[in-house]
């Protein structure tokens, strides 16, 4: 077989060649069919090749597919206006750019222009959590807690402060204390004040995260402290919706589980289902407001932000959501699958099954009562999932550090919201016999 130019981001001898997808099967060069049970790293939500979204696209690059921004067009006035009408609160005012990583940076840019023109010109720091990921350029990378996908580019990075993470099955604050004691959010309150909250422009965390540790959510009353310790410093509460938003937890957005609102929101993957790149920052209209107080310009912005096609086939994939309620379906297909994995816990090698909506995480430990987790080179998690692989189902591996930074197993489980109960079935059965494999190739 000739050898590919790609530069590829894992070198392999010979890659599988996806030829066409369709609903929830992606088909390989030989005809094998895979079910698709990370939606392409949590991205294709309606499925693969929907005829109404193809339709659209066709549609409209009949028209226009790209014009100078001195114009607007109605695919762009349409989709602000229909994820105006999705996102809770007064978050209405929409900044399009092509994906998550320049929506979470955009949403820093945004949250420094706002203090400049309201008198705080010091507050440029933002605070987020170890162990989290908001993307892969420099001033995202910054705002991410992820230990070892920063390493390599650490001198590149801003000097941004981080707190614990929320992370209930081995929080160091409360694993004694018998009870909850929201000391993690309280965290923030402390780097505040030792930072300066003259310094402090915001603070930007995801509601429940994706391959950071698969799953995880929060107590209840997190984010509500959250929300207060940011207004007491007049620091900016930034939710990145990268993953979690559009329906993939069962709401619109991850967010509307804890009853607060955002300032700014950043928003990407399920946005268009992967049909096409496209992601988007979201800001209340005081935040738009103020930054437009004394001036005509915003200077930021990417080249294909906006675009006509993209817009209109993501109102397209916005559309579909719609009229086949597939939030709900999300929902409902969620708990099933969250329900039929309990079992997993009955494994010595597995320490944690949870999750909401279709973002599902299994954590894998080598004590159970200890909860100590593996050495980084028995390779537990690529195990399961080239074992879950091997059964013609995809999945997504955790990253790894979730415990230290270094050490940590976990896979996350995140299918289009199209799935039903036989997937769901077929999905649980393929993870449970490449875990149960895995436990005995690890002599438990």
């Amino acid at each position: 077989m000739k050898q590919d130019r790609v530069f590829h981001r894992t070198r392999k001898e010979r890659w599988p060649r996806v030829t066409h997808g369709e609903g929830l099967y992606l088909y390989d060069d030989e005809g094998q069919a895979y079910l698709d049970a990370c939606a392409g790293v949590h991205v294709v939500s309606i499925g693969h090749g929907v005829a109404e979204i193809a339709d659209a696209m066709q549609a409209q690059a009949r028209k226009v597919t790209f014009t100078y921004s001195r114009f607007l067009t109605q695919p762009q006035i349409d989709l602000a206006d229909r994820i105006a009408s999705l996102t809770p609160g007064d978050l209405n005012r929409v900044f399009f750019v092509s994906g998550g990583s320049e929506a979470t940076e955009s949403a820093m840019k945004i949250a420094r222009k706002y203090h400049l023109e309201t008198g705080s010109p010091g507050k440029h720091k933002i605070v987020s959590r170890w162990q989290s990921w908001h993307g892969a350029t420099v001033g995202a990378l910054s705002m991410s807690g992820r230990s070892a996908w920063r390493k390599d580019y650490k001198p590149y990075l801003l000097d941004f402060p981080h707190i614990r993470p929320c992370y209930p099955y081995r929080c160091e604050y409360c694993r004694d204390a018998g009870e909850c004691s929201l000391a993690c959010a309280q965290d923030l309150e402390r780097v505040i004040q030792q930072e300066g909250a003259d310094s402090i422009a915001a603070f930007i965390a995801e509601p429940i995260l994706g391959t950071s540790c698969a799953g995880l959510t929060p107590p209840p009353d997190y984010f509500r402290t959250i929300r207060d310790i940011c207004d007491r410093h007049n620091v900016l509460m930034i939710v990145d919706e990268v993953v979690t938003g559009f329906g993939r937890t069962g709401t619109n957005f991850g967010v509307e589980h804890f009853g607060v609102v955002p300032d700014i929101m950043a928003t990407g993957k399920g946005l268009s289902s992967g049909y096409t790149p496209i992601a988007a920052t979201v800001v209340s209209e005081r935040i738009y407001e103020a930054i437009y107080a004394k001036q005509t310009h915003y200077v930021h912005g990417h080249t294909y932000g906006g675009n006509p096609l993209s817009c209109a086939v993501a109102l397209a994939v916005q559309d579909y959501i719609a009229e086949h309620d597939l939030v709900a379906n999300c929902r409902r297909m969620g708990d099933l699958m969250l329900e039929k994995l309990q079992p997993l816990l009955d494994c010595p090698i597995v320490g944690a099954v949870r999750g909401k909506g279709l973002l599902t995480g299994v954590e894998f430990v080598a004590d159970q009562k200890t909860r100590e987790p593996f050495a980084v080179d028995r390779k537990v998690t690529a195990a399961v999932v080239d074992a879950v692989f091997d059964r013609n189902v995809l999945i997504m591996p955790g990253a790894p550090g979730l415990v230290d930074g270094a050490a940590g197993d976990h896979i996350a489980i995140s299918p289009p919201f199209t799935i039903d109960e036989q997937q769901v079935d077929a999905t649980v059965l393929a993870v449970t016999e490449a875990v149960e494999e895995t436990a005995q190739s690890l002599g438990f």
